[in-house]
């Protein structure tokens, strides 16, 4: 049985701590306590109130793992100088550490990540990399493991983390049993990048930059090639690609690219019309130059993507192919 400690504070989302505690629970190997800061209980962001076994303070000595859970992007970091404090002291003393979803910025928070790879919730990894420069973020991971700390995407990421912990713990064999009996993947097609939304990419207050942005996103079929973009923005095709990667990220095909696939993930969601149909409309040329794309953007395959993501009233089509 490994001692594994959950460190609970004021705003804890409470599928972040549900999720990995069934998964380990049900493996039977570990030993779970739930700590809060003063060993009271805690309120969730969803307002259920969780118990604490003891205080964090009353840890004393090596644990196993101490697994810290996220709180809601949009509500803030809930967290206090104490309960940072603590954190650190637990987790130079634990064996391993491991976050769940904006976890991963208390981690941060507390020098637990300096100098590591890490991922979080899609949307909060921007904050991650801008706020902690030290910090090698992995956006489009479920889950990094770099030395003894692992840190995973949002929310019911944290069920893949525990099942790659039971996996590391306890073997393959017996990780398999508990996804199976959990009715979830052992381990999940594609990154985090099929969750993500447009809005996730940086705004630009460039003028004739934003509407080139809102000219592809209008008509991602259309012949947008660097040549066009360029002469639609008035500059050299070199300062196109040197704005984009200044004000997005990306370069001019990437962006392009981007926009095409999640014209087609819309279409895959909400139509019963066929991989090479939906291709030709998105720009994404045949059904194969569709699927090879969706494996490099996504991980995935527009079949698979579709299969997880269509609306339930939509109806399947005989056209479908991978």
């Amino acid at each position: 049985m490994k001692d594994l400690v959950v460190a609970l504070y004021d705003g804890v989302v409470l599928l972040d701590v549900a999720g990995p505690v069934q998964i380990l629970h049900g493996s039977r190997g570990y030993r779970i306590r739930h700590a809060s800061v003063d060993g009271r209980p805690v309120r969730t962001d969803v307002g259920v109130p969780l118990g604490a076994d003891l205080a964090l303070g009353e840890i004393d000595g090596p644990i196993d793992t101490l697994l810290v859970p996220g709180y809601a992007p949009l509500d803030g970091d809930r967290s206090g100088e104490v309960f940072l404090d603590l954190l650190r002291d637990i987790g130079t003393r634990a064996r391993r550490v491991a976050s769940v979803c904006t976890g991963a910025l208390l981690l941060a928070e507390a020098g637990l990540l300096d100098g590591r790879r890490a991922t979080t919730h899609w949307a909060v990894c921007a904050e991650l990399g801008s706020r902690f420069p030290g910090v090698s973020v992995e956006p489009d991971a479920i889950f990094v493991r770099d030395g003894p700390v692992v840190t995973s995407a949002g929310v019911t990421a944290g069920i893949d983390l525990a099942l790659a912990l039971v996996e590391e713990d306890h073997g393959p064999d017996l990780a398999r049993v508990v996804a199976k009996y959990m009715v979830v993947f052992l381990q999940r097609p594609g990154g985090q990048s099929q969750f993500s939304v447009r809005g996730a990419l940086p705004t630009t207050r460039h003028t004739s930059l934003r509407r080139l942005l809102d000219a592809i996103a209008a008509e991602p079929a259309a012949e947008h090639t660097l040549a066009s973009m360029a002469a639609q923005v008035r500059v050299s095709e070199r300062h196109l690609t040197r704005l984009f990667r200044r004000e997005i990220g990306l370069t001019p095909g990437q962006y392009v690219e981007r926009i095409r696939v999640e014209a087609a993930q819309a279409l895959l969601e909400t139509t019963a019309d066929g991989v090479a149909s939906i291709a030709r409309r998105c720009g994404l040329g045949s059904d194969e130059t569709m699927r090879r794309t969706f494996l490099k953007v996504l991980g995935t395959t527009p079949t698979a993507y579709r299969r997880g993501f269509r609306a339930t009233h939509t109806p399947t089509t005989s056209k479908e192919t991978t």
